[in-house]
Protein backbone atom coordinates (compact mmCIF):
# COMPACT_ATOMS: atom_id res chain seq x y z
CA UNK A 1 0.00 0.00 0.00
CA UNK A 2 1.21 3.70 -0.70
CA UNK A 3 1.19 6.38 1.39
CA UNK A 4 -1.77 8.27 -0.28
CA UNK A 5 -4.11 5.24 -0.23
CA UNK A 6 -3.23 5.13 3.22
CA UNK A 7 -4.64 8.68 3.28
CA UNK A 8 -8.26 7.69 1.51
CA UNK A 9 -8.35 4.47 3.83
CA UNK A 10 -7.94 6.63 7.14
CA UNK A 11 -9.74 9.60 5.60
CA UNK A 12 -6.94 11.36 6.78
CA UNK A 13 -4.95 14.30 5.34
CA UNK A 14 -1.37 15.22 4.74
CA UNK A 15 0.25 18.35 6.09
CA UNK A 16 3.29 17.84 4.88
CA UNK A 17 3.58 19.79 1.38
CA UNK A 18 6.24 18.25 -1.54
CA UNK A 19 6.21 14.84 0.88
CA UNK A 20 6.54 11.12 -1.12
CA UNK A 21 3.06 10.03 -1.21
CA UNK A 22 3.95 7.31 -3.48
CA UNK A 23 6.00 5.84 -0.85
CA UNK A 24 5.21 2.03 0.00
CA UNK A 25 4.36 1.13 3.24
CA UNK A 26 6.03 -2.04 4.38
CA UNK A 27 4.48 -2.52 7.82
CA UNK A 28 2.19 -0.67 10.50
CA UNK A 29 3.17 0.51 14.00
CA UNK A 30 1.59 2.23 17.11
CA UNK A 31 4.00 3.80 20.04
CA UNK A 32 4.40 6.58 21.84
CA UNK A 33 8.11 6.26 23.35
CA UNK A 34 10.66 7.40 20.98
CA UNK A 35 13.24 5.16 22.08
CA UNK A 36 10.49 1.99 22.02
CA UNK A 37 10.21 3.24 18.27
CA UNK A 38 14.17 3.63 17.54
CA UNK A 39 14.53 0.33 18.11
CA UNK A 40 11.56 -1.29 16.64
CA UNK A 41 11.30 1.12 13.70
CA UNK A 42 11.49 -0.19 10.14
CA UNK A 43 12.21 0.95 7.02
CA UNK A 44 8.75 2.20 5.16
CA UNK A 45 7.23 1.81 8.41
CA UNK A 46 3.49 4.00 8.82
CA UNK A 47 3.89 5.24 12.57
CA UNK A 48 0.78 6.07 14.67
CA UNK A 49 1.24 8.71 17.59
CA UNK A 50 0.27 11.45 19.65
CA UNK A 51 4.08 12.90 19.61
CA UNK A 52 4.30 16.28 18.18
CA UNK A 53 7.86 17.42 18.73
CA UNK A 54 10.36 17.83 16.36
CA UNK A 55 12.00 14.44 17.47
CA UNK A 56 9.45 12.42 15.77
CA UNK A 57 10.62 13.80 12.32
CA UNK A 58 14.10 12.84 13.04
CA UNK A 59 13.61 9.09 14.19
CA UNK A 60 11.01 8.74 11.36
CA UNK A 61 13.43 9.95 8.75
CA UNK A 62 16.52 8.07 11.01
CA UNK A 63 14.35 4.75 10.60
CA UNK A 64 13.26 5.84 6.55
CA UNK A 65 10.01 5.22 7.45
CA UNK A 66 6.86 5.87 4.62
CA UNK A 67 5.58 8.33 7.08
CA UNK A 68 4.16 9.17 10.24
CA UNK A 69 0.17 9.52 11.39
CA UNK A 70 -0.74 12.00 14.34
CA UNK A 71 -4.15 10.33 15.45
CA UNK A 72 -7.22 11.93 17.81
CA UNK A 73 -6.74 15.30 16.02
CA UNK A 74 -3.64 16.23 17.59
CA UNK A 75 -2.20 19.00 15.38
CA UNK A 76 1.72 19.34 14.05
CA UNK A 77 4.00 21.91 16.24
CA UNK A 78 5.55 24.24 13.75
CA UNK A 79 9.08 23.36 13.81
CA UNK A 80 8.31 19.91 13.88
CA UNK A 81 6.02 20.43 10.56
CA UNK A 82 9.08 22.52 8.94
CA UNK A 83 11.61 19.73 9.58
CA UNK A 84 9.23 17.43 7.83
CA UNK A 85 8.74 19.40 5.19
CA UNK A 86 12.56 19.51 4.84
CA UNK A 87 12.78 16.04 5.07
CA UNK A 88 9.84 15.33 2.76
CA UNK A 89 8.28 13.05 5.71
CA UNK A 90 5.30 12.70 4.76
CA UNK A 91 3.01 13.60 8.29
CA UNK A 92 -1.20 12.80 7.61
CA UNK A 93 -3.38 13.88 10.51
CA UNK A 94 -6.36 12.12 11.65
CA UNK A 95 -9.28 12.50 13.87
CA UNK A 96 -9.16 8.03 14.20
CA UNK A 97 -7.70 6.69 17.34
CA UNK A 98 -4.21 5.02 17.12
CA UNK A 99 -6.16 1.51 17.35
CA UNK A 100 -8.99 2.24 14.91
CA UNK A 101 -5.85 3.64 12.12
CA UNK A 102 -4.20 0.12 12.96
CA UNK A 103 -7.14 -2.20 12.75
CA UNK A 104 -8.01 -0.15 9.30
CA UNK A 105 -4.49 -1.03 8.28
CA UNK A 106 -4.71 -4.68 9.27
CA UNK A 107 -7.77 -4.78 7.02
CA UNK A 108 -6.17 -2.88 4.13
CA UNK A 109 -3.85 -5.73 4.42
CA UNK A 110 -0.72 -3.58 6.27
CA UNK A 111 0.69 -6.05 8.41
CA UNK A 112 2.79 -5.12 11.84
CA UNK A 113 6.34 -5.26 11.90
CA UNK A 114 8.54 -8.46 12.06
CA UNK A 115 11.50 -8.97 14.47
Amino acid sequence: MKVSELMTLLDAKCVTEGANLDAEISCGYSCDLLSWVLAHGKQGMAWCTVQTHVNVIAVSVLMEMACVILVEGVEIEEASLKKAVAEEMPVLLTNKTAYEVCVLMGQGGVNPPVE
